[in-house]
């Protein structure tokens, strides 16, 4: 066991420097550098110290020869980029700090200061205003509801970056998001002219949660309409297309069962007419037979229900009907019921359990068509998820 310590100590140390030369190869700087001062945190050593300075410069070297030619190029559509890459000069001096200056094995790691704070502050707000420009000029000149959204996104940097400074900003985003969403009304439909639908069924085949169909900030559904108005861009149709309800259905079967009774019997008489004694003077039994016929009942009616949902554009390219989406469903009585008729006697004991099974009476057409339609809830549910997924926008 005192072996297998030091190995194993040996094996994590030699995994923690594959994985710093790895990050170092790969040109992830900034994650060398942190796992390095955790190290150095806890025990100096000077493979980590010179792998963070490592790091540290070359990192810097890299966003520097960027931030270069970003100012040089002075293009309005780079000043986010300069602002991230000032701000991670500074965060990366402030992780360095955290350690140095030190010395390790006789090495010290010192470096010198720099104040980013001003250029940041510039960057920042150039970047602000370029994302409150390009937002107004969408929201102006917006042709589709990408258009909006991009604008929203841009808004939202810009009061972000901004420090909330642009007074009409607020009001811009909200009009942004408004305009920007997707609204969907699902409507119910009962298609079938022999069997009404309660209104109250029609819609608990749709009532779900909304928010588990929306899979985008950008779209939203509605199981009732919100007003006059509310201007929607799709329509999806839960359409019931016919019920149908069978006849009361009734099938009966019988089956015989003989047997030896225990409690019934007659003595066995001699040709006297005196009861007959076995060898031990007992009197001698004759058993009955005993028969009794088991009538199995079975009662089935049915509801099937079959119908379609149906996405349709209203605002945006193309229009019309996009898709149609087929589901059946149904529900199903059946009850099994035993009578007997005859000597229970001769029945076997797991006949006699099936005695205990109750005949129940028929149930309404209106119950089997409310079951049915609970249990094509959630398959409607599950096709209103995928082909928003596919189609809605």
């Amino acid at each position: 066991m005192k072996r297998i310590v030091p190995i194993l100590l040996t094996a994590m140390i030699l995994t923690s420097c594959g994985s710093v030369t790895k990050q170092m190869q790969r040109g992830n700087y900034d994650q060398v550098i942190n796992k390095s001062t955790k190290k150095l945190m806890r025990k100096p050593k000077a493979k980590y110290a010179e792998a963070m300075d490592r790091a540290y410069k070359l990192a810097n070297e890299r966003d520097l020869e960027r931030i270069s030619y970003l100012e040089r190029e002075d293009n309005p559509d780079y000043y986010d980029e300069l602002f991230a890459r000032y701000a991670s000069l500074k965060e990366r001096q402030s992780k360095v700090r955290t350690v140095t200056p030190i010395t390790v094995e006789g090495k010290t790691y010192r470096y010198e200061y720099v104040d980013y704070d001003a250029k940041i502050v510039e960057s920042k707000n150039k970047a602000a205003e370029e994302f409150y420009q390009n937002g107004k000029k969408l929201m102006n000149n917006a042709l589709s509801k990408a258009d909006f959204r991009e604008a929203y996104y841009q808004l939202i940097r810009a009061d972000e970056y901004g420090g909330h400074k642009f007074p009409d900003i607020e009001v811009m985003i909200h009009e942004a998001r408004l305009a920007g969403i997707s609204r969907v009304i699902v409507v119910p439909e009962n298609r079938d002219p022999h069997i009404g639908i309660p209104q109250i069924d029609l819609d608990y085949l749709v009532s779900m949660d909304t928010k588990a169909l929306e899979g985008s900030e950008w779209i939203e559904y509605h199981l009732a309409h919100a007003g006059p108005d509310n201007d929607y861009d799709y329509e999806m149709f839960v359409r019931v297309l016919s019920i149908d309800v069978s006849d009361n259905i009734e099938k009966e079967e019988k089956n015989e069962f003989k047997a030896k009774s225990k409690t019934k019997f007659d003595y066995a008489l001699d040709g006297a007419g005196n009861v007959m004694k076995d060898t031990a003077g007992n009197d001698i039994k004759i058993y009955k037979d005993v028969m009794a016929t088991m009538i199995k009942k079975e009662k089935i009616k049915t509801c099937d229900i079959r119908g379609e949902v149906e996405i349709i554009s209203l605002m945006g390219e193309p229009r019309g009907s996009l898709a149609k989406v087929p589901f059946n469903e149904s529900s199903k009585f059946n009850n099994v019921s035993y009578d007997m008729i005859g000597d229970a006697e001769a029945l076997p004991s797991d006949a006699k359990n099936l005695l205990k099974k109750e005949e129940q009476q028929f149930p309404t057409e209106t119950v089997l068509v409310k079951q049915a339609v609970e249990n094509a809830k959630p398959v409607v549910q599950g096709i209103l998820l995928e082909t928003g997924r596919r189609y809605i926008k």
